[in-house]
């Protein structure tokens, strides 16, 4: 059983509990139900997530809660730890976050929020130990089951923009995600029996796992989340079982400069992390681009190889055939799973 903080006199005695919360108002509801019963205030609310290696700035969680649009879900992890309760009963209220955003009552854009470089969740049981370049993991990961690749319109030219706090329906033209995001796979277009996933540099002068192509057979780990953070602009998760969740991030210097690496400090407002999808060609053929939002440039096949264990890395923009991905919408790995067994 997790410990109450002191403070609040007129707190409930009851812990409030998520599992009966039908719609995102209810949801946020009970959270500030949960601060009540925590009797924290929301600095002393700061200073627990910041003891748990979280970000929880006092606006956010003021932002958050008074608004009744269904929080990320990586605020709901941080908020609820630092309130008090323990990994079995946070995983609790990402369970019932993610069953009200994927079946619930939810307004477009609720998954927005402005919780910006709180701590995220990932995929299995709850460990102690940390690997390099991932994210602690808190609980198990489920969404909705999303259909494959859609394609309208055409390829926008590149451009900065602001970040949004309100995201569209669909937040990526082209591609039918949710505004909570999808499970993907991302081919290079020339070579689709390809994914990205985890592989190493193969000069040697880079020890740390960062992204390559290898073939999707032996590619079903990590699982590859898009989640989106601002129009047309996504971050690239990865997913583990063992190593939880890792942003992949432009790395900008050293001898790994310009290729992407998994980092466990997954954060919505630093661009390294951010990428920018662009769709082009015709319906029947389209094609995706992957632009650092950092730079404007262009992710590729390192030396334009087709070799399974090519590093992807940013280039100039050239027009080259190894700068086109396909991006594939897969079931999320639970329905997956299940999919598997009922057949």
């Amino acid at each position: 059983m997790s410990q109450r903080g002191g403070g609040f006199a007129k707190s409930p005695e009851e812990q409030p509990q998520p599992t009966q919360t039908r719609t995102s108002a209810e949801f946020t509801e009970a959270l500030r139900t949960l601060r009540t019963w925590s009797g924290l205030t929301y600095r002393q609310l700061e200073a627990k997530a910041a003891a748990h290696t979280d970000t929880l700035p006092t606006s956010t969680i003021a932002n958050t809660l008074g608004r009744n649009t269904l929080p990320r879900e990586r605020f709901v992890e941080a908020f609820t730890r630092a309130c008090g309760l323990d990994e079995e009963e946070v995983r609790k209220w990402l369970e019932a976050r993610r069953r009200i955003a994927t079946h619930g009552s939810v307004p477009t854009g609720d998954e927005a929020g402005d919780d910006r470089g709180t701590s995220v969740s990932a995929l299995g049981a709850s460990v102690a130990a940390r690997a390099p370049g991932w994210r602690r993991m808190a609980g198990l990961v489920s969404a909705a089951c999303i259909g494959a690749v859609g394609t309208l319109g055409v390829g926008s030219q590149f451009h900065e923009a602001p970040a949004q706090t309100v995201l569209p329906a669909m937040p990526v033209t082209g591609l039918r995600m949710l505004a909570v995001g999808s499970w993907a796979r991302i081919h290079p277009a020339r070579t689709p029996e390809l994914c990205l996933t985890e592989g190493r540099d193969r000069t040697g002068r880079y020890r740390t796992a960062v992204a390559a192509q290898r073939p999707c057979t032996a590619a079903s780990l990590p699982q590859v989340y898009l989640e989106p953070v601002g129009k047309n602009t996504v971050q690239i998760q990865w997913h583990h079982p063992k190593y939880g969740i890792g942003c992949l991030t432009l790395l900008s210097k050293g001898p790994a400069r310009d290729l992407l690496e998994p980092r466990d400090d997954c954060a919505d407002d630093n661009r390294a992390q951010q990428f920018r999808i662009e769709r082009f060609g015709s319906p029947a053929t389209a094609r995706f681009l992957f632009r650092p939002a950092a730079t404007g440039q262009c992710l590729s096949l390192r030396d334009q190889d087709t070799e399974e264990g090519t590093e992807v890395v940013q280039g100039r923009c050239s027009g080259a055939t190894d700068q086109d991905f396909l991006i594939e919408l897969i079931p999320p790995p639970q329905t997956a799973a299940a999919l598997n067994r009922s057949g």
